[in-house]
């Protein structure tokens, strides 16, 4: 495999401190794994929102700055070098934007529940599969790689 494709970009929540767990996981697999967004930190969204505010900006205003643009290049970048797309949840809208473009995209995406959500949702039922366990992950990866 080249290296300028990742086997999966994960996606998640910046508050989700399971994505670096599940990305080890996936690892040890033999799989390569972005997540290097994970980086910015648990508060970085929310910094981001009050440094705009602090500048009288609107969410529609602070979308247009060079940082948003950034940010948002550097995430679509990694996604587009991914072949597969898993979204480990809980996770909010954005993760939830992320996966629909990658399944959009005619990406396989998966689902990675802790546990049955308290809202079912059929809308879930784009996704290539929904699993409760990085091992279930992987044999669907694998089922998947043999299609």
């Amino acid at each position: 495999m080249s290296n300028l494709l990742h086997d999966i970009y994960l996606i998640g929540s910046l508050r989700n401190p399971q994505v670096p767990v599940v990305e080890n996981r996936l690892a040890e697999a033999g799989l390569t794994v972005f997540s290097e967004w994970f980086a910015g930190g648990e508060k970085a969204d929310d910094a981001w929102r009050d440094y705009e505010k602090g500048k009288g900006h609107t969410f529609k205003e602070a979308l247009k700055t060079h940082y948003a643009k950034h940010i948002f290049e550097f995430d679509k970048y990694h996604i587009d070098r991914s072949r597969v797309g898993v979204l480990v949840a809980p996770t909010g809208r954005s993760g939830h934007m992320e996966l629909g473009y990658m399944i959009g995209q005619r990406k396989p995406g998966f689902i990675l529940l802790d546990q049955d959500p308290d809202r079912f949702d059929v809308m879930y039922q784009f996704a290539h599969g929904v699993v409760y366990t990085v091992e279930e992950l992987i044999e669907a990866l694998e089922v998947l790689c043999k299609m």
